[in-house]
């Protein structure tokens, strides 16, 4: 089968394998604090241009987003997302089972507004009884979506502004981030990422680790005791080394963004591809994520050869899927499933 439902189907980055195998005898300290976490941190501060931000490395996107979020919030509170958003439809209700509620806002592209977020806030407060509801606390946004589509710069400073407003907390979800970042219509770099939100995370699982994600805390009130979060959540890996030489590796020369781009290339590459044979899309994503109607019968046939993910039906006889590229995408693969699609028609 050539699978092409996730982004993270294969191990890792050749690279990363070697450095891992380059390193497997050296003995270090624990929980984070060795010389490789120490140089991962270093890359990924300066990639922000953040000299004072906090870095912090846990293994999934999930456990990420749950250790953040309940870092943040009181008892009372609850964060504002897409109403397809990852930690909304997509973690096994993981933000609820620590106490806190999602607070959705409708969406037609995976992203939400200033707007909504100030209309949503001011609904609270103007409440005459604000007390006997959630208080909206703090706001989640995914870099890309899970529809595949990006914030551009203006929509995250707008976010950003009235988050600033309002004094709730901007977490950027970068499970993805590479792809957002490369995307050739992006017009935001990482340095602004981080400027406009308070504490985001770097995505290594999907785009090349074997596994690991990098917290950036931006904000210095965010930052007091959350390794004890960490611990709490059972986040902090004694073999810390682990994911600070993956991160090390990813970010001393670019390697994070190489990744990148070439799943971006795969995945216009498909793009195109069905576009000449006058196939539409559900969104118009320029990341990993392709999202195309195809017909019913094409997609049972496809079965056979290729993975893909079920997004939802488009009518009687179509359906919208998900084809992901990833890091490790082989040219030949996409070209392949373009072929066999056109011959299926």
């Amino acid at each position: 089968m050539i699978r092409f439902e996730c982004d993270y189907t294969e191990g890792t980055h050749k690279r990363i394998l070697q450095r891992l195998l380059e390193t497997n005898d050296e003995q270090t300290g624990g929980y984070g604090v060795d010389e490789h976490c120490e140089k991962a941190r270093a890359y990924i501060k300066k990639a922000c241009d953040s000299p004072n931000a906090d870095v912090h490395f846990l293994v999934g996107g999930t456990q990420t987003n749950t250790t953040v979020i309940s870092s943040i919030l009181r008892p009372h509170q609850g964060v504002i997302a897409s109403v397809s958003g990852h930690i909304a439809v997509l973690e096994t209700g993981a933000i609820e089972a620590t106490g806190h509620k999602v607070l959705t806002l409708p969406s037609d592209d995976g992203k939400i507004r200033a707007e909504q977020v100030k209309g949503l806030y001011d609904a609270h407060w103007s409440h005459a009884a604000p007390e006997y509801s959630v208080q909206p606390g703090m706001v989640f946004i995914s870099y890309p979506t899970e529809n595949g589509t990006i914030y551009t710069k203006s929509e995250l400073e707008a976010l950003s502004q009235v988050c600033r407003e309002c004094g709730l907390p901007l977490f950027i979800d970068g499970a993805r981030l590479g792809y957002g970042l490369v995307a050739v219509d992006n017009d935001a770099s990482l340095a602004d990422i981080a400027k406009l939100c308070d504490v985001f995370y770097i995505g290594g699982t999907k785009i090349g680790a074997l596994m690991g994600e990098a917290v950036v805390i931006i904000n210095d009130a965010l930052k007091k005791d959350f390794r004890y979060m960490i611990k709490q959540k059972g986040g902090l890996l004694a073999k810390g080394r682990m994911l600070g030489i993956q991160f090390e590796t990813l970010f001393e020369d670019g390697l994070y963004f190489e990744n990148s781009k070439h799943a971006i290339d795969m995945a216009m590459l498909l793009q195109n591809g069905l576009s000449e044979q006058g196939f539409s899309f559900q969104y118009h994503s320029t990341t990993n994520q392709q999202f195309p109607i195809l017909p019913d019968r094409i997609l049972k046939a496809l079965r056979e050869k290729y993975t893909y993910s079920f997004w939802e039906k488009a009518d009687d006889t179509h359906s919208v899927v998900r084809f992901c590229t990833s890091w490790a995408t082989k040219k030949e693969n996409v070209e392949m499933l373009i072929q066999d699609i056109q011959a299926l028609q």
